[in-house]
């Protein structure tokens, strides 16, 4: 720890000085959006409660997440090889590494830097349980706890004041050159996409809950949700708009940001919609709430409404998702029932 002392002074024949401690941590968290949007808790408390020097370490590719972020000083980055970034974070000589990755690549920044570590508790054997026996050991935790708890030694607490996400000035989206008439306020922002196929909705059942939307809809995606967007909105009906692969990830937030209302999947957006305190409509298929990861709001307050179908004995089938349902009926996603998610979203 580097102790920086400053006005010293004498108070009667009393020496006096007063001291800043600052701390130099490093926060590692490779992937993904929504993992990343996850940490943004714990860099906002080492920042107010410390003052703390934050840096973190990323996939280059996520690395807009986190460079307008005030909590954060600075972003490391790397492509595909770990080995050119750590130099530069020898040279930094961290305090403490808190591991919010806790994999063999995180474990080789610790081992090649030498610094005092923490480590978050990944619950892999909770999880393993649940997936393969259906067993429930895992405890009653959001994620953000767990990570908080890799401070905790620090003297860092949670502050009950849920997520954080900054939109540079130059990406807010102006909604009415996106369509005439939208405003803050009067449409549904729906998030198609998701990286496995068992945590997404048919897109027939999307455009089902669609037309049942007395609103406009704006879809929201990537590339890979072109074609799924382009046939939902021809399906659904002209009050659906499609964005799919149009927008940045910082647009797509700022169309969440002024949304009434946002229908996602388990994805990064439905975290980024949870940090703009937006009601949050979500769909759980192959995943579930219980791992840890559904929308997290400010302390007393709650604007998340889940869909899931309980009771399937197959469910969940894997904590991270597959290319197609593995049993063959896709269950989880084709039980649910349209219409009363399209009244969930008036």
């Amino acid at each position: 720890m580097r102790v920086l002392f400053q006005n010293t002074f004498f108070v009667g024949n009393t020496f006096a000085c007063t001291t800043a401690i600052t701390m130099k941590i490093l926060l590692l968290r490779f992937s993904s959006i929504g993992d990343i949007v996850l940490t943004t808790p714990l860099a906002r408390c080492l920042k107010q409660q410390l003052g703390a020097e934050v840096h973190f370490l990323t996939k280059q590719a996520f690395a807009p997440i986190l460079t307008p972020n005030p909590h954060i000083n600075r972003v490391f980055t790397f492509d595909k090889n770990l080995a050119e970034v750590l130099p530069a974070l020898r040279r930094e000589h961290y305090d403490w590494v808190l591991d919010l990755h806790h994999n063999l690549r995180s474990a080789r920044v610790k081992w090649a830097l030498g610094r005092p570590a923490r480590a978050f508790d990944k619950l892999n054997i909770e999880k393993w349980l649940l997936v393969h026996t259906g067993i429930n050991r895992l405890p009653d935790t959001h994620i953000v706890h767990r990570y908080m708890a890799t401070a905790g030694h620090l003297g860092v607490r949670y502050d009950g004041q849920g997520l954080d996400y900054f939109i540079p000035d130059a990406e807010e989206v102006h909604l009415p050159a996106l369509a005439p008439g939208l405003v803050t306020g009067n449409y549904i922002a729906f998030v198609i996409g998701a990286n496995y196929a068992t945590k997404r909705l048919p897109t027939d059942k999307i455009a089902a809950v669609c037309r049942r939307i007395g609103q406009p809809v704006l879809l929201l995606g990537g590339k890979a949700e072109q074609a799924a967007g382009a046939q939902i909105a021809a399906a659904a009906g002209s009050h659906v708009l499609d964005f799919c692969g149009r927008l940045s990830l910082h647009q797509s937030a700022s169309v969440v940001r002024q949304a009434a209302k946002v229908a996602t999947h388990d994805t990064g957006l439905m975290h980024i919609a949870a940090a703009f305190r937006k009601p949050v409509v979500s769909f759980w298929g192959n995943t579930v709430p219980a791992f840890g990861m559904y929308p997290l709001y400010p302390d007393g307050s709650d604007g998340s409404t889940i869909f899931e179908v309980p009771g399937l004995s197959c469910r969940p089938c894997s904590k991270i998702g597959y290319d197609r349902c593995p049993r063959g009926h896709f269950r989880c996603m084709n039980d649910l029932d349209a219409a009363a998610i399209g009244m969930a979203l008036k």
